[in-house]
Parts: C-alpha cells; structure tokens; sequence
C-alpha cells in the first residue's frame, strides 16, 4: 500500500479505506490477503487504532473484508456490487473480464459435466444434487445459504460426471467460481419472479440429468450460463450508461 495523508478534508478512518480499496485495484492486495494487525495499520498511517477499527467495520459491512477471529482480517474476493456504492461498481467493472472468463470456463466445462453426468451419476450423486436444489429452494432471503446451494448444485454435478480433472479443475477454481455465482445471484434475485425462474432453471437441469436425457441436460446448462452471461453483459453496458 502507498501512504498518501495529502486528503485534509477526508477523516483518518476514510483514508484508510480508500488506501485499502486502492491497493486491491491496484493488484497489491490480491483476495484472501491478510491485513496488517490494527496496530502495525495505525503506525502505518499514524492514526489511532480506534479509527483503524472504524475503517475495518465500515470495509467489513460493505463485504469487502471479512475480519476472522483469532486469525486476522482479510480481503475477500470480488465484493457483492451494491447499487448504493460506486466502489463496489469500480470493483465489479475491474474485475468484469475475469467474471467472464471464469463464465467462459463454465460453459466448456459446466456444459460437458451436465452431459456426462447424465450419462454416469449414481443415486448417491443425484441425492446430493438434489439436495442442493432442495436447499436452494428453502434458502429464502438467507443469501449465504442460496449461495451455498447453488455453488454446490453446480459443484455436484461435475462430481456426478465422474471425471477426476474435471473435478480437480472446478476445486482449484472453487473460490471464484463462487464469486461468479455470488455477482450473478445478486443481480439476477432481484424479485421473486426471478428467484423463481432462477430455481427452474436448476430444477430442470436436475431433471434431465436424473432421467438420463443427455442431450437436453447439456442444452439447458449451456441455455442456463450463456443466460445469466447476457444479464451481466446487460448490466454492465446499463453501468456504462449511466456513469
């Protein structure tokens, strides 16, 4: 991070966030990166820790940190974009190619699994997916918990393809695959029709790949990504728009 104090109009506690902020644009403070302790922050900036603690709050209420006891306080990947702060806009438009490469990855692969598993699941493989779908539907306004079952919805169904690269490849990617889901869940949850339409979704590619329609199964996952890839193409081009 660079020290910069030349903002007298700013309070020290806000400096500390926009150094923060800067930082992760910047690629110094990559996700999962430790903070310093509020300490070393507060000789840092030469400031008092109790404006260090305030910084962290407000960074930890707008999701950008998670602060974890007895371990220490660390950025967390792409931060939910909310439409009450224009960081988290900056966040989500520095970090849109990425949410479409890793959109593009899920297509090849997500596409493909859909298939195999249609094809290879086992009943123990289609009670655990199933299990997600259930689990998604009950999440309610639980955000954590619908995220959770919609990461693993996605998670079993590659498990189901029995095809250990595969499997590999979307474990080493967990953390932003879920990061994806997260951006694309707050965007596209927006009312209850489209929680709805969301759930269908997934309950139709559970379908097909429990009656074994292989075909229809790799049709609706492609039709699922490349639409949730056109509501963010939308969204984004809309941000642009009104910047």
């Amino acid at each position: 991070m660079k020290k910069d104090m030349q903002q007298p109009r700013k309070k020290a506690y806000e400096v500390v966030i926009d150094q923060i902020k800067e930082s992760f644009l910047n690629g110094k403070l990559p996700p999962g990166e430790k903070l310093p302790t509020e300490r070393e922050l507060a000789g840092f900036f030469n400031i008092s820790r109790t404006s260090v603690r305030e910084a962290l709050r407000k960074l930890e209420i707008e999701g950008f940190i998670e602060i974890r006891q007895g371990s220490g306080t660390f950025i967390k990947a792409v931060p939910i974009p909310d439409s009450k702060s224009d960081f988290s806009f900056s966040i989500v438009n520095n970090k849109k190619k990425l949410i479409f490469e890793m959109l593009e990855l899920r297509r090849v692969l997500e596409v493909e699994c859909a298939f195999l598993a249609s094809l290879r699941a086992t009943t123990d493989d289609l009670e655990q997916i199933l299990d997600s779908l259930v689990l998604m539907r009950n999440s309610n306004d639980d955000v954590e918990l619908g995220l959770q079952a919609d990461v693993n919805f996605h998670k079993n169904i590659v498990r189901a393809s029995h095809n250990s690269i595969f499997l590999q490849l979307i474990q080493s990617l967990s953390e932003r695959m879920e990061d994806t889901i997260r951006a694309t869940r707050k965007l596209r949850l927006t009312d209850s029709e489209s929680v709805e339409d969301t759930f269908d979704e997934h309950k139709q590619i559970y379908l097909a790949i429990a009656t074994g329609d292989s075909l229809l199964a790799k049709q609706l996952m492609e039709k699922h990504i490349s639409q949730i890839r056109k509501e963010m193409t939308e969204f984004f081009l809309e941000q642009n728009r009104n910047s």
